[in-house]
């Protein structure tokens, strides 16, 4: 996409066909991805700085609560869920189809996370999001600066979640400014609000597995991976994009993406895992280790206890409550993670298999083809 692509005046989104001495993935990957993202951050950062200023004629304190909100949404982010829509709506419409109509539902998604991710992270008492303090830790310092009273935790959180309300309301709204036929905006809508109930649902059996560790396995925390992170990363993105091309649910495109998205989702979640224990924090944004110290549930802590000799697993209870890095050597022993390894690698398996059997657009299909690696071979 040209630059006038990025200022919404395009109408298409297809570079020329990669030449025969190229890599075909790095190709189609680096032709979209960088210009998809910026047009989706000129959507948000248009619609936001309307919403902004409608809040602060209410009141200049609304102003400054919505441009909090604003700036969780803008500030950094891989924009992966709108790359994957992006993708699922383009496999089924083919090279030649107007983008700007269905920007707005694009963007929309990046809302929506937004609103996830400012939950989540009041949740997990999370301190740090892409290598800056999350919103309730901002807001929390805020307060402080400002000399207001009471608890300046208890009023980080509280705002925090009412950003991320907005976010979703926010969501909303730019999703109603899609310019697609309106049984078929309907349609995405209905794929829309299922996304958004299995990720409550996804998020719902993370905080209950922190609590009730002792009737959590692996099989569990593999569910959790795929309602928390499958469904609203990969799997349902694809799927609200092939809604918003006007493929049916029972359609074999959409059963294509269904095995595609489960799969490079779990994977991505087990990367995750993985990152969140020895990934450097420099490209993840968080701390390392923070899953290990609280004792998370993830996949990775359940194969560690499950695939533990009985002396390792004793010297995992032991090393609970000491020094991360220790915990995590001893995850290493055990096995843990090359068989998480083996896992992700399995499943971006099954992901290609699904893609070779899709009646997709051939550039789609190589895009998928790169993002089901790029996304679960990462460092960050």
């Amino acid at each position: 996409m040209a630059n006038d692509a990025v200022a919404g005046n395009a109408t298409r989104v297809a570079p020329a066909e990669p030449g025969d001495r190229d890599d075909p993935v790095r190709a189609v990957l680096a032709a979209y991805t960088q210009d998809l993202i910026a047009a989706v951050h000129e959507t948000l950062s248009t619609f936001l700085t309307t919403e902004v200023d409608t809040l602060t004629e209410i009141d200049a304190s609304m102003g400054r609560f919505a441009s909090a909100a604003r700036d969780a949404v803008l500030v950094g982010g891989k924009r992966i869920r709108s790359t994957f829509a992006y993708w699922g709506w383009r496999g089924a419409v083919g090279g030649a189809e107007a983008l700007p109509p269905v920007l707005p539902a694009l963007a929309a998604l990046e809302l929506l996370h937004t609103f996830a991710l400012v939950h989540d992270d009041v949740m997990d008492a999370s301190t740090t999001r892409r290598g800056r303090p999350t919103a309730h830790v901002a807001l929390a310092e805020q307060h402080i600066a400002a000399g207001h009273r009471g608890d300046p935790g208890r009023f980080g959180e509280a705002v925090a979640v009412l950003i991320g309300d907005l976010c979703m309301v926010w969501a909303d709204r730019l999703l109603a400014q899609a310019t697609v036929p309106s049984a078929r905006l309907f349609e995405v809508r209905r794929c829309y609000d299922q996304m958004r109930v299995e990720t409550v649902a996804g998020q719902y059996l993370d905080v209950l597995g922190e609590n009730d560790p002792a009737n959590w396995s692996v099989d569990r925390a593999l569910r959790v991976a795929r309602y928390k992170t499958a469904s609203y990363t990969v799997q349902r993105p694809l799927l609200y994009g092939a809604c918003l091309a006007g493929v049916p649910l029972d359609d074999p495109l959409a059963s294509a993406y269904t095995r595609y998205g489960l799969a490079v989702g779990e994977a991505f979640q087990l990367r995750d895992d993985l990152l969140g224990v020895y990934g450097d924090p420099a490209a993840t944004g968080k701390p390392a280790g923070d899953d290990l110290r609280t004792g998370k549930p993830t996949t990775l802590l359940m194969l560690a206890r499950e695939l533990a000799t009985p002396a390792q697993l004793r010297a995992l209870e032991r090393a609970a409550d000491g020094p991360v890095d220790r915990l995590a050597e001893l995850v290493v022993e055990t096995g843990a993670v090359t068989r998480v390894e083996r896992m992700i690698a399995e499943r971006v398996s099954d992901a290609l298999a699904a893609l070779d059997a899709a009646p997709v657009d051939r550039t789609a299909r190589t895009a998928l083809t790169g993002l089901a690696t790029a996304a679960t071979n990462r460092r960050a």
